[in-house]
C-alpha cells in the first residue's frame, strides 16, 4: 500500500479547480430541472436562437437543437442529445443520453405528447431506400405515449406522398428498426431487435417476439403474435399466432387475447 501512495501523482490546482467547476455547473443543472415552470439551457449546449422553446424545458449538457426544432412545455433533454430539422415535440418527451430527433431535409418530423426516445436512439432521418432522391420532402408522424428504447432507429418516408407513421402507446424495445413508409397503429410491443422493412402495416396489439424479421409491404393484423426469430414474409391475419423460418400459422394467440380482455366465448365464437 506505501509503495503505491509513493507513486500517486497529486492533482494539480488548474485540474483541481476545472473539476469542482464542472461539479459545480452540473449541481446547479440538476437543481434548476426541478424547478416547476422554469426552463433551463446548460450553458455547454448549443440552441439556436430560432428554436422555439417551451416552459419548464431542460437541456441538458452538450445538446443541440436546430433553428427550426419546436420543444413542447416540460421537455427534457439528458447530456448529448440533438434535434436536428424541421422537428416538433410535444409537451413532456424525454431524450434520453445519446438520442438524435430529426433531420436536415425537406419535410418533417413530428413527435406527439410524453414520449421516451431512448439511448442514442435515432429518429426521424433519412430512409435506407435507394428511391429517395436527396431534396424530396419526406416525412415521420408519431403519436403519444410511446417509448422507444435504447439504439432504435425510425425513418422518414421515402417520397413526399408519403409517410412513416406511428400510433399511441407502443413499447419499442432496444435495436429496433422500423423503415421507411411503415404504417404502425397502437398498443404494440415490439421485442428487442425487431426488424420492419419498408411500407410494412402493422395493426393494433400486436407482439413480435425478439428478433423478428418482417419482409416489405407485409401486413400484421391486430391481437396477433410473432414468435422469436421469425421471418415473416406474408401477411398475417388478425388474432393469429406465427413463428419460424418463414413464419407460419400455429394457431389462435389463445394468451394474447386474454390479456387484452377477451372472454373465452368470444374467442371460441
Amino acid at each position: 500500500m506505501n509503495s503505491l501512495l509513493k507513486f500517486r501523482r497529486p492533482l494539480s490546482p488548474s485540474l483541481t479547480s476545472l473539476s469542482l467547476q464542472r461539479l459545480s455547473t452540473t449541481l446547479h443543472y440538476v437543481f434548476e430541472e426541478k424547478k416547476e415552470g422554469t426552463s433551463f439551457i446548460h450553458p455547454t449546449a448549443i440552441v439556436h436562437p430560432n428554436a422555439v422553446i417551451g416552459q419548464g424545458v431542460s437541456v441538458g449538457p452538450l445538446c443541440t437543437i436546430g433553428p427550426s426544432a419546436k420543444l413542447g412545455n416540460g421537455c427534457q433533454m439528458h447530456p448529448s442529445s440533438h434535434i436536428f430539422g424541421n422537428t416538433k415535440l410535444g409537451s413532456h418527451c424525454v431524450l434520453m443520453t445519446g438520442a438524435v430527433v430529426g433531420d436536415d431535409l425537406s419535410g418533417r418530423t413530428v413527435i406527439g405528447c410524453n414520449n421516451i426516445i431512448g439511448h442514442h436512439a435515432v429518429v426521424g432521418i433519412k430512409c435506407q431506400d435507394m428511391k429517395y432522391k436527396l431534396g424530396d420532402e419526406c416525412f415521420l408522424d408519431i403519436g403519444d405515449n410511446n417509448e422507444i428504447r435504447e439504439f432504435t432507429s425510425i425513418h422518414r418516408s421515402s417520397k413526399s406522398c408519403d409517410r412513416t407513421v406511428i400510433g399511441d402507446n407502443n413499447l419499442i424495445m432496444g435495436s429496433c428498426h422500423i423503415a421507411h413508409d411503415c404504417k404502425i397503429g397502437n398498443n404494440n410491443i415490439f421485442a428487442n431487435s425487431s426488424l420492419l422493412a419498408g411500407h410494412v402495416i402493422v395493426e393494433d396489439y400486436v407482439h413480435t417476439g425478439g428478433p423478428t424479421v418482417v419482409h416489405q409491404f407485409c401486413h400484421i393484423g391486430s391481437f396477433s403474435f410473432i414468435g422469436g426469430g421469425s421471418v415473416v414474409s406474408q401477411d398475417v391475419p388478425k388474432y393469429m399466432m406465427v413463428s419460424g423460418d418463414r413464419a407460419e400459422l400455429r394457431g389462435l394467440n389463445f394468451e394474447g387475447l386474454r390479456r387484452c380482455g377477451f372472454q373465452v366465448t368470444e374467442v371460441l365464437d
